[in-house]
């Protein structure tokens, strides 16, 4: 009797310490459903927030959005009739040979202009053919094509014409380029001359074709680019 009791309170007391610490609260927990509410992660304070950006509005935005593009050809529409010019002699050998090269299939219409000036860059008089000649050696050495030795009975026999020019300014300006290639002593003379010059007509000129020309016009500053007449 006396084993009976004790291994009884031996068990009343394991029980108890098993409550104490917790043991038991998977079997002692009430089963009301409030109670199991509120032991929740506060469920009444849950709230939702909107973000900033879901993917829906993010591809919606994308797509109202305008497309940063750059320039290109195709979007570069022909123009009907482009002239440039006017170009000395050389200078159109050039310009001909460079629309070759880099538009193949570029049609162009070659004209003949005579163009009245009346300011002529020179070198005086050389006094002889011969002094002449050499001087037009040293010219070309310069890299300088566009010129001619005088050969008419005036003063400037034997002298080195530079360029006719319409205006001053303009010959003023040949004087200046000349001296920054290497030429000095160059003059400015007024002289009514008549001049046969070259302008070019490029014709339906669009997309590459253009982007060529452009950059070929690069090359040759002072010549006028305008509509056909």
């Amino acid at each position: 009797m006396l084993k009976l009791i004790f291994w009884l309170l031996l068990l009343a007391n394991a029980a108890l310490f098993a409550m104490q610490k917790g043991y038991l609260g998977a079997f002692y927990s009430d089963g009301r459903e409030p109670a199991r509410i509120g032991k929740q992660l506060q469920a009444d304070k849950i709230k939702l927030v909107a973000s900033d950006a879901t993917p829906a509005a993010t591809a919606a935005a994308s797509a109202s959005a305008p497309a940063a593009s750059a320039p290109a050809a195709a979007d570069l529409a022909p123009v009907a009739c482009t002239e440039i010019g006017n170009f000395s002699a050389s200078e159109a050998r050039r310009f001909s040979s460079q629309l070759a090269e880099r538009t193949p299939n570029l049609k162009f219409v070659r004209r003949e202009i005579q163009e009245v000036a009346s300011h002529m860059v020179y070198l005086p008089s050389l006094g002889s053919k011969e002094a002449a000649d050499n001087k037009a050696d040293e010219v070309r050495r310069l890299g300088i094509n566009d010129f001619f030795v005088i050969q008419d009975s005036s003063a400037l026999r034997y002298g080195i014409s530079l360029g006719i020019f319409k205006t001053d300014e303009a010959a003023q300006k040949q004087v200046a380029s000349l001296a920054k290639r290497g030429l000095s002593g160059a003059k400015v003379g007024t002289r009514s001359v008549s001049s046969s010059k070259v302008a070019f007509q490029l014709r339906d000129m669009g997309g590459d074709a253009r982007l060529a020309f452009d950059k070929i016009k690069t090359d040759f500053p002072t010549q006028e680019v305008r509509s056909c007449p």
